[in-house]
């Protein structure tokens, strides 16, 4: 599945080119004998306006790209060695919803964003789902180094 940036990237250029071709039809042919200032704003914001309109009809599509391949990570257990904040959404700005105290352990459900992954764990008796940063996980049979 191609990542994000290589979608930006062709969503743009996809811009571009439409935004040339339009602008070959749609406009007096004597405003591209020069480079003039004209020229280039057209360029821009046509690049700019198609390449983000394609962008935003991307996610549509993107769920069931992801939906039809299985993750990978989903059922690996890790074994919290440090307290662990489990956060309702990714990112350290994100309302923390429960601390996995140390020693607990936590299993994926192959939900993942960058280092951000979405973990399950049984907390006070009972059963949490949140977002962790991995790089605070070990794998649970690992040895503390």
């Amino acid at each position: 599945m191609p990542s994000a940036a290589y979608l930006t990237i062709g969503a743009y250029a996809a811009g571009l080119i439409a935004t040339l071709v339009l602008a070959a039809w749609l406009t007096p042919a004597r405003w591209w004998r020069r480079p003039n200032l004209r020229a280039a704003s057209i360029l821009v914001t046509g690049t700019w306006g198609l390449g983000a309109l394609l962008l935003s009809l991307l996610p549509a599509v993107q769920p069931a790209l992801a939906a039809a391949v299985p993750p990978i990570y989903a059922g690996v257990s890790y074994t919290v060695f440090d307290d662990l904040n489990l956060r309702a959404d990714k990112g350290i700005g994100a309302p923390r919803i429960a601390v996995a105290p140390a020693g607990t352990v936590v299993t994926t459900t192959g939900l993942r964003d960058g280092d951000w992954w979405q973990v399950s764990a049984r907390i006070g008796g009972k059963d949490v789902r949140g977002w962790s940063s991995s790089l605070w996980l070990r794998r649970a049979e690992e040895a503390r180094r």
